[in-house]
């Protein structure tokens, strides 16, 4: 197993991609704590599937655009588990919306979450490290829209690209730490986020036009690619981003 002995705490850990990838470090060894909203029947299920696997596991409740409750989090996995090894930044959420529609509210709460929510978790998550004289994985789950523009999703985009640079500095600003910082940018994945496009053939059959693999990812392709990110077999690699799309990014075509 290839992330025995190592704690990692997973933010957005009830459902999509972030579930996937905490059920995946579980099968691998990891003892897991479960950053989510609220504590409801969906984390409770996930925590038993993880202690099915006969790993430990802790649920807290947090709002990752609020500092004092991401550093709490941090706080709270240490006390319940001992330590942390490894960071998935996985909390997101987008909102549609024309350019010159867009509301101050919703700009903010998609900046808040996705990149304030990971620049603190991170900022907390590195402060245990370096107090505990060890190393670390900060793993962020960003999006082909680092790179890609998406129409109507402005501040969306925003909050990948800053996310990409954000990894890049924070991969040379560590590095003297032995943390190591890399993004994972995934296409059009099956989660609840996605579950619109998926009702509706008129969207979905254009999208998957575009994806050279002609198909969606599941969370667990992207998961797989986090479990390596994670493991001694990455202990060389930071400040990039793995693109976990079908070929989407470089088949992409403006309609």
């Amino acid at each position: 197993m290839r992330l025995e002995h190592r704690v990692a705490l997973v933010s957005g850990a009830a459902q999509g991609i972030g579930q996937a990838i905490a059920l995946r470090f579980a099968q691998e060894g990891a003892d897991i704590a479960l950053n989510v909203r609220k504590d409801d029947e969906r984390a409770a299920d996930t925590r038993r599937q993880i202690e099915a696997l006969g790993r430990r596991c802790a649920v807290l409740v947090g709002d990752v655009s609020r500092v004092a409750d991401v550093r709490a989090v941090v706080a709270g996995a240490v006390e319940q588990l001992g330590r942390l090894d490894v960071l998935v930044n996985n909390a997101g959420i987008e909102k549609r919306a024309d350019f010159l529609d867009i509301t101050e509210d919703d700009y903010d709460r998609v900046l808040d979450v996705n990149l304030k929510g990971a620049f603190f978790l991170t900022q907390a998550f590195a402060t245990h490290l370096r107090d505990s004289g060890r190393g670390g994985k900060v793993i962020n789950i960003s999006s082909v829209h680092e790179e890609l523009p998406f129409p109507h999703f402005t501040a969306y985009c925003l909050s990948k690209g800053g996310m990409k640079m954000m990894m890049r500095n924070l991969a040379i600003e560590l590095a003297p730490l032995g943390i190591t910082v890399n993004n994972i940018a995934p296409g059009a994945i099956r989660t609840p986020i996605n579950a619109k496009l998926l009702d509706q053939p008129d969207l979905l059959q254009p999208l998957l036009a575009q994806i050279p693999l002609r198909r969606l990812g599941q969370p667990g392709d992207v998961a797989g690619v986090a479990v390596f990110l994670a493991s001694a077999d990455a202990d060389y690699v930071t400040g990039t981003t793995s693109v976990v799309d079908g070929g989407l990014l470089w088949h992409y075509q403006e309609q």
